[in-house]
């Protein structure tokens, strides 16, 4: 153990790890009830969800731990999961086989796109203004999702904050100043024990119910097939549709690739650099090197390799946890921690009975937390320049009111663009850019065309 993960040489003990794996896997098994709320919504099998986010983040977190040896663990991403139910196949009209096929070419995409030097074209493509805008635009459409799936929001005529003669809005209300409580105390495992604890609020106030709830643990394993390989099943019929049907195609892909890319790459920077699991050579590795010569291009390999068989499993783009900084925190350095967040996520099996007890009124202050956590990027992006505030404005609300990851970030390109062309300063714009406004345009204007009849 101490050879294989080099415990002196990274100044760290096998006991500190184990305890860093501990406090990351609490911080983030929220997941492990949320993410299959979610892609319920897409029509897919709760039990099946639950036990594919297990086996992707237990996937994932190994091939972090073992190969690149840092102590990332990985699973389903909020916001990549929103985007896959509520855009991808609620609003573009893919049916779930179709939107799990557009993960897993995502994350062969993102294989390619680690191993080689394309990363570098892309990382330095992205204004750093639009990157944060789309991270925190990200966090306020997770939160709006919170707020309507109990109908603390509701509508009518116009949007109006419920009376709150709606006890599951109730519930979630009591859940998030809970939650938020245990966050200001600095509580481990706040979310999770949030939504423990709303959940048990819910049943005498029939938000839920245990009745015939059974512990069959077996459960998962029987629903698994109904998701397993179901990716390759979509691929058939994803493309089929005409023009329409290829550039919605497309949109969605890009939006998966570019919000997974730059999560992951934001995460690995913002907490390995100043904790020195990452040194300078591993930072200048994103933009210059291809292969896996660093520990950076192994841990982004290891991210990439997750997303794809997520994908496989039955669910959406499985992606570094920025939770991850918690275990961090508590002293982890190595992989060894990576592998008790792994071992935590095998065993969790045991608790699947209860999946289908933990209703939205206990999952949606979670969506609420984080929400709040990823509108920090809001703070790098300078508001004061309107060459940044513009595009990076129209990127958040467009995908916030619209209720729209993609075409967010489609507003935001296209706006980027335009500034720099009225200021003369074209050239700054990367060919990329270019490319990618000139593509969401033509996507618009065929949209219009074809809500007219005219093609």
């Amino acid at each position: 153990m101490e050879k294989f993960f080099k415990l002196k040489e990274n100044g760290t003990t096998a006991r500190r790890e184990v305890v860093a794996g501990l406090t990351t896997f609490f911080a983030m098994a929220y997941i492990l009830f949320v993410n299959p709320n979610i892609l319920e919504n897409a029509d897919m099998n709760k039990e099946a969800v639950f036990l594919a986010t297990i086996l992707a983040s237990v996937v994932g977190t190994l091939v972090m731990g073992l190969f690149a040896n840092v102590p990332y663990a990985q699973a389903p991403g909020m916001g990549l999961n929103a985007f896959f139910t509520y855009v991808v196949v609620q609003q573009l009209g893919f049916n779930w086989k179709e939107a799990l096929a557009l993960v897993f070419i995502c994350g062969v995409i993102n294989i390619i796109i680690t191993v080689t030097k394309i990363r570098k074209a892309i990382v330095k493509a992205i204004p750093e203004s639009l990157q944060h805008a789309i991270g925190g635009g990200i966090g306020l459409f997770i939160a709006y999702i919170g707020f309507l799936n109990v109908g603390l929001i509701k509508f009518n005529d116009v949007p109006a904050l419920t009376d709150f003669n709606n006890i599951p809005a109730l519930v979630t209300v009591i859940g998030l100043i809970l939650t938020i409580v245990l966050l200001l105390l600095r509580v481990k495992g706040a979310i999770l024990i949030g939504i423990a604890a709303t959940t048990i609020l819910s049943i005498p106030l029939k938000v839920t119910s245990v009745t015939g709830l059974k512990w069959d643990i077996l459960g998962p394993f029987k629903a698994l097939p109904e998701t397993f390989g179901q990716a390759f099943v979509g691929m058939k019929t994803l493309f089929s549709g005409g023009v329409e049907r290829v550039f919605k195609s497309i949109l969605a892909i890009f939006a998966f690739s570019l919000t997974d890319t730059f999560d992951t790459i934001g995460t690995f920077i913002g907490t390995g650099r100043k904790t020195g699991i990452f040194d300078d050579e591993d930072i200048a590795a994103i933009e210059n090197s291809k292969g896996f010569k660093t520990k950076m291009e192994r841990a982004l390999f290891a991210d990439s390799i997750a997303t794809s068989v997520g994908a496989i499993f039955g669910t959406s783009n499985t992606t570094t946890y920025v939770e991850s900084a918690a275990g961090i925190e508590a002293g982890g350095k190595t992989g060894l921690t990576s592998v008790v967040v792994a071992a935590m996520f095998l065993l969790s099996i045991v608790i699947s009975p209860l999946v289908n007890v933990v209703p939205s009124a206990a999952t949606s202050p979670a969506l609420i937390i984080v929400g709040i956590m990823m509108a920090s990027s809001f703070k790098e992006i300078n508001w004061d320049e309107l060459e940044d505030a513009v595009p990076a404005f129209l990127t958040v609300a467009v995908m916030t009111l619209a209720y729209n990851i993609s075409l967010g970030i489609a507003f935001g390109f296209i706006f980027y663009v335009l500034v720099k062309a009225v200021k003369g300063k074209a050239k700054e714009v990367h060919p990329i850019i270019w490319g990618s406004a000139a593509l969401f345009v033509v996507y618009f204007v065929l949209m219009a065309l074809y809500s007219a009849a005219i093609i």
